[in-house]
């Protein structure tokens, strides 16, 4: 298995936390990294390939290609407030093993920083979301689960298996005594969910204090639908009406 980083800067941090935002369920996390990304100006220091992603790259309209990759980016506050290290990317990786060493890699960057807290995100599959989505959390320990639990009123503890990036680096990190706590928001699943993105977003922005504007999560959700549509994880809603409409013509 190969994983390949380059770093183009090696940031002085002030106490950070690392913030996953990796496609998933909702693709809760990956509209919630994109606007903090966006919101704060966050700034790239690193990519990472890996032979655990997809194995193609699509095509642009100018000729050029875009590949799976995950990024990570730094924030510097100028309140005195905890920096941040977001985890950003196109795609997770597409074999448990590939997950352990993405995970891990990740989390040798962040620490090598300086980072002793993690927060991941992700979505709660539901068939039906009434009103504002609900809240599951897990954590490292009894402390950090309890600090999750009080960010919003209603949070409950997640039980059973939390699949993929967000489950995986809460146990990880519990395994290098680094403090973690995942969120869970719930949504239906079926695409880029602003809705449950800003939720999301709320409880990380009360916890860390940043005061984001989260005027414009639909703006980061619809962009997050496009690349996501290229990729072929999100349906074309439009374009599969228009081949079903084509295929139905057959029966007039």
């Amino acid at each position: 298995m190969v994983c390949s980083i380059a770093i183009s800067e090696k940031p002085h941090l002030n106490d950070p936390v690392l913030i996953e935002g990796l496609p998933g369920i909702g693709f809760v996390a990956n509209v919630a990294a994109l606007h903090l990304i966006s919101e704060l100006k966050a700034v790239k220091f690193a990519e990472i390939v890996s032979s655990s992603f997809q194995d193609f790259a699509v095509l642009t309209e100018t000729g050029g290609a875009r590949s799976p990759v995950n990024e990570l980016y730094y924030v510097k506050r100028r309140d005195g407030g905890r920096d941040l290290i977001v985890w950003y990317g196109n795609t997770q990786a597409l074999t448990t093993p590939g997950q352990y060493e993405l995970c891990g890699k990740v989390l040798d960057i962040a620490q090598e920083l300086g980072c002793l807290f993690a927060i991941s995100l992700g979505g709660f599959k539901k068939e039906e979301v009434k009103g504002t989505p609900g809240i599951y959390t897990a954590a490292t320990d009894e402390a950090t689960l309890k600090e999750a639990l009080e960010l919003v009123a209603g949070t409950k503890i997640m039980t059973g298996h939390v699949f993929g990036i967000a489950g995986l680096i809460v146990g990880l990190c519990r395994l290098r005594r680094v403090k973690s706590f995942a969120l869970l928001i719930d949504t239906v699943g079926m695409f880029p969910d602003a809705g449950a993105a800003k939720v999301a977003l709320e409880a990380v922005d009360k916890y860390l204090r940043l005061t984001v504007d989260l005027s414009w999560v639909e703006v980061a959700a619809a962009q997050t639908k496009k690349t996501m549509e290229s990729f072929g994880l999100v349906r074309n809603i439009s374009e599969e009406k228009k081949k079903e409409e084509e295929a139905l013509r057959w029966y007039i």
